[in-house]
Parts: C-alpha cells; sequence; structure tokens
C-alpha cells in the first residue's frame, strides 16, 4: 500500500508539473530561473488526495479535486486572484465588449458570504438598491455558506427575465434584507455626455472596456457641436466623472488618459517580480492601441489638451479609473475633486490553461507618474466634497477592507496586511444619517448632484480668474 502512494505521489508530481507548465509556470517564476517544485508538500497534496479518492464518503472526480485544488491556491493569495472556469473565461470575455449577463455587481467572498463590492450603474441589481458593502447569506432559498465564490456566481446568472431573491446582511440594518431582482442581458453604455450649460460639457466613462477611447472621442465630439448649436463660444470646462466606475482595460485607461495629456506624457508604471510585470506605460499609441486600425485619438477636437478639467471620483473608483485620476492630477492636467478612491493597485494577468479555462493572477503592482502606489490607499482628491450638502457620503467598501488585500509597498511593507475590523469612512465627509443610508443611490449629472454643481462652480471661478 505504501509503495503505490509513493507511486501515486511521483505521478501526482508529474501532473501538477504539468499544470504549472501550461500556465507558462516560467513567466511567472522569479527572475533567473524556474523555482525547484516543492516535493514535500506536494507529497502531503498526494496524501490527502489519495485519502480522498479512498475514503471520502462519495466518489469525487479527479478533475474536481485538481480544479478546486487550483482554485484554492488562488483564492487564498489575494481578493482578485481567481480560477476562471470555462463560464466564468468567457463570462470575462464577453464583459470587455460592454455586454454580458447577470445582476450588474462585481462581487467577492468574505467569511464565506458574497460581498458586494460595487453595484453597475443602470442595471439590474443597482436599480433594485443593491450596496456597496452588502453581504449576501442566501440566494433564493440557498445558503451561500460552503459554496465557492464561482458557485454563488453561477447561481446568480441565468436567462433574461428570471428573477432571484437575495437575502442581504447590511451595515446599520438590524434585520435582513430580502431583494428580488429580475436578471437580465446588461448592456453597460461605456461612455455617457451631456453639455450641462453653454460652455460646460460633462463626460462619464462607467467601465473601462474595448470600445471606450473610440466612444470617448464621440462624445467630446458631441459637446463641441452641442455647445456650436447652443451659440457657445467654445468649452470652457469639462467635468470628467470616474465616480463608481470599478475599472476595466488598462489600454483603455491609458487611452483616455492620453486624450487630455500632451503626447508622450508617463500615464501609469507597473512593478512585479518578472522582467514583463516592469513596464512604463505613457500616451502613446502603442501603448493604449490594441485591435484597431487606426488611432480614434487623431479625431479628438484639439480642445481636449488645454480645455480646464475635473475629475469626479469617489469610493467607487476603482483601478482603470484610479489609473486616470492619478496620472490628470500628477501632470496638474485636472483637479481631482470628491472622496478617496478605492484603492484597487494591482494588475491581474489572465492565463489561459489547456481547454477553456484559465486563471487570474495578481502580478504587478500600479504606480502613478510621480511614483506613488495606488494599492489599498487610493487617489486623495486635490479638493474634498462629500455626496450630500451637509457633508455626509456613503460608507464604501475599500480594497483595504478585503480579506488577504495587498499591501501597499510604500508603506515599507511587502507582506499582506490583514483586512481592518471595520470599513473605513470617505475622508472628508460625515457619517450619512440614517436616512441617507436607506435612501435611492443618487443620479449622477442630475439636479441633485451635488458633486457635480461644485465642480461646475469650480470650473467657472476658474475660468474668472483667468480673464
Amino acid at each position: 500500500m505504501r509503495s503505490k502512494l509513493q507511486q501515486f505521489g511521483l505521478v501526482l508530481v508529474g501532473l501538477i508539473a504539468g499544470i504549472a507548465l501550461s500556465i507558462n509556470f516560467s513567466a511567472i517564476a522569479q527572475k533567473g530561473g524556474d523555482a525547484p517544485l516543492p516535493v514535500e508538500e506536494l507529497k502531503s497534496f498526494a496524501d490527502v488526495f489519495n485519502a480522498i479518492k479512498q475514503g471520502y464518503v462519495e466518489p469525487v472526480e479527479d478533475k474536481t479535486l485538481i480544479r478546486h485544488a487550483i482554485s484554492g491556491m488562488l483564492n487564498n493569495l489575494d481578493p482578485h486572484s481567481a480560477y476562471l472556469d470555462e463560464e466564468a473565461f468567457k463570462d470575462l470575455q464577453v464583459s470587455t465588449q460592454g455586454e454580458f449577463g447577470g445582476l450588474g455587481i462585481e462581487v467577492g467572498m468574505e467569511d464565506g458570504l458574497v460581498k458586494v463590492i460595487s453595484p453597475i450603474e443602470d442595471t439590474p441589481a443597482f436599480r433594485a438598491g443593491v450596496k456597496a458593502g452588502d453581504l449576501i447569506f442566501k440566494l433564493d432559498d440557498t445558503p451561500v455558506k460552503g459554496m465557492t465564490l464561482g458557485d454563488a456566481v453561477k447561481k446568480m446568472r441565468g436567462k433574461p427575465k428570471t428573477s432571484i431573491r437575495l437575502s442581504i446582511l447590511r451595515q446599520g440594518e438590524t434585520k435582513p434584507i430580502e431583494i428580488t431582482i429580475v436578471r437580465d442581458v446588461i448592456k453597460v453604455q461605456s461612455v455617457k455626455s451631456k453639455l450641462i450649460e453653454p460652455g460646460y460639457g460633462y463626460l462619464r466613462v462607467t467601465q473601462f472596456q474595448e470600445e471606450t477611447v473610440a466612444d470617448l472621442v464621440k462624445h467630446f465630439e458631441r459637446l463641441v457641436k452641442a455647445d456650436a448649436d447652443a451659440k457657445g463660444t467654445g468649452l470652457k470646462g469639462l467635468v470628467l466623472d470616474l465616480r463608481n466606475d470599478p475599472g476595466g482595460l488598462l489600454h483603455s485607461a491609458i487611452g483616455v488618459s492620453a486624450a487630455f495629456l500632451p503626447p508622450g506624457s508617463l500615464v501609469v508604471t507597473t512593478d512585479g517580480r518578472v522582467e514583463d510585470a516592469k513596464r512604463k506605460y505613457s500616451a502613446a499609441a502603442e501603448d493604449y492601441l490594441r485591435g484597431h486600425r487606426e488611432d480614434p485619438l487623431k479625431k479628438l477636437p484639439a480642445i481636449a489638451k488645454s480645455v480646464p478639467l475635473i475629475v469626479l471620483v469617489n469610493g467607487g473608483s476603482a483601478s482603470a479609473s484610479e489609473i486616470v485620476a492619478g496620472a490628470l492630477q500628477d501632470h496638474k492636467r485636472a483637479v481631482v475633486m470628491g472622496t478617496q478612491t478605492f484603492g484597487k493597485g494591482s494588475v491581474q494577468t489572465v492565463l489561459p490553461l489547456s481547454g477553456k479555462t484559465a486563471i487570474k493572477l495578481t502580478t504587478a503592482r500600479y504606480y502613478t507618474p510621480s511614483g506613488r502606489s495606488i494599492q489599498a490607499k487610493g487617489i486623495e482628491p486635490d479638493i474634498v466634497v462629500a455626496e450630500t450638502p451637509n457633508g455626509g457620503s456613503r460608507e464604501r467598501l475599500r480594497e483595504a477592507d478585503l480579506e488577504r488585500h495587498l499591501a501597499n509597498d510604500k508603506d515599507g511593507k511587502d507582506a499582506q496586511m490583514p483586512a481592518p475590523k471595520k470599513s473605513e469612512k470617505d475622508k472628508g465627509g460625515a457619517k450619512p444619517s440614517e436616512e441617507e443610508a436607506r435612501a435611492a443611490p443618487i443620479e449622477f449629472a442630475s439636479k441633485n448632484d451635488y458633486q457635480l454643481t461644485q465642480a461646475l462652480n469650480l470650473l467657472k471661478a476658474l475660468n474668472v480668474i483667468k480673464k
């Protein structure tokens, strides 16, 4: 029996070595060569594998055990590394095109429950009142405890026009909340715009997708035309709204930054353990073009480089939106206004496995042009403006609240820090009242959008000073 077990262990070591090779293990090993495989630890793994195969109360397929082992390795690294099965990998690919099925929420896991990172604007979950920080403990009548994140996400997916009931724990509420949401095909409009009044435009990026840069150019052209039709004398100011933008594609963030920065300006740097992770990205076509035959920014009106610019951010602004805000802030191209951003300053690389699955692995950290680390800190606004006139801002989940989040290495730490016991509050904003906490989300660009009103006031003041 012992010899068979040893033989089995060697076979499994070979199997795991094959898996490592299939995901380009050499690309993620330390500089200087592949890391040696830990034979003793893999032997322990083989022992556990064999014990499950021989003695578990029900038979389990080999591929299921291996899949769960891979998933466990990744899930215990940080909140953003994950195993993508065939369905999840396909959804990831489709979502970058701006259309996917589901409820419309960014989620993670905490203490065995599904934690809402952010509801996506204009989706069923957003309209139903799901909020960042909500803990989902039951899906219909099925408890979430014991599920993997992938299993929970699969259960939340489904055919459009079918419904699902979410049982939610929400901070500040003494009783669980039940919300029934009708699934739909999620179509995220990447860029929105409006002429607030003659001379002053509004651009909103809801998510960074493949066509975001081209869409931004089209919307900017519309603003210039709308201003001319309104008998304006040219754009005197522009608000770039990145609030509640959860991020997206890196090259799209570079392209949006390039729209407002001088050519060749440094936008962001990345640093990781391997050479491919050590990069500098600039406002140059080769860094933001991917899959386009021509540069969409060639059609961008020249005034985009000089129009007075304010960037609105909040605790829901993450990743790619933080890259844009940080770049425009460091180059003093824009005034950043609002509340502190989410603080997701890590790079995830999608590495396809054999077949139709993949892993999403954190491989580097982001840094602003001046060298600031975004990770677990976010972008501090130049001018802090709360969401409401009385100084209240919603309490929001941030990267630093997530379990196993990466440390900010600029703090002199290169290990993971435990999540704080209590969520951080938006700096500069008072804790929202009970009535405010239960209120519907503020409609951006509406007459009740206090932060946008203050941004417009500042643009007008800047023009007065300029004259």
